[in-house]
């Protein structure tokens, strides 16, 4: 459905972003946020459709690459295969909510996260909660993400006709590359 015509068409404007940063000491959280940005990197959504991260990410498998790392599972802190992936969903959901899009189920940590403000969090699990939104809008959207460093990038394009309205959405304080206001 996507060809370089339209490809090339969506990313003329930047509609929507967010940053958080991550400690890289923490190899398999690292390795398990690498694989989901990969996994969402350059998705295409037309106007009407349905992004689920559960569908779009897949089952979160050793097979596939995800390692062991902490996770919040009940209100404690435990480790399982693909734990760091909610700072993804997380991430998407603030870029996604800063392009005005519709979001139509998410769900919360049962705990504070230390990666995103109260509240703007998005927890994601097999068989469990998952982040899912609608593009409203009448353009496709593109979604970029990437992390670079210790930090994790994702942006929402579209075309340059695009009648979009952002949101403001809060970042943490302490984060380089939103100083507070």
């Amino acid at each position: 459905k996507v060809d370089s015509e339209l490809l090339g068409n969506i990313q003329n404007e930047k509609i929507g972003r967010y940053v958080t940063s991550f400690n890289i000491s923490n190899k398999g959280r690292t390795n398990n946020i690498y694989l989901a940005t990969e996994a969402i990197n350059n998705f295409v959504l037309f106007p009407g459709e349905i992004f689920s991260f559960n569908k779009v990410v897949g089952k979160r498998t050793a097979g596939k690459g995800y390692l062991p790392a902490p996770v919040i599972l009940r209100g404690e802190l435990a480790k399982d295969i693909g734990g760091g992936i909610c700072q993804v969903s997380s991430t998407l959901f603030n870029a996604v909510d800063n392009a005005g899009l519709e979001v139509t189920q998410r769900s919360s940590h049962s705990r504070k996260v230390t990666y995103i403000p109260p509240g703007r969090d998005a927890t994601v699990s097999w068989n469990g909660p998952d982040f899912v939104f609608k593009n409203k809008y009448n353009q496709p959207i593109l979604i970029q993400s990437k992390t670079v460093g210790n930090k994790l990038t994702i942006e929402i394009y579209s075309s340059d006709v695009i009648n979009y309205t952002p949101k403001k959405v809060p970042h943490l304080p302490y984060d380089q590359n939103h100083p507070p206001k």
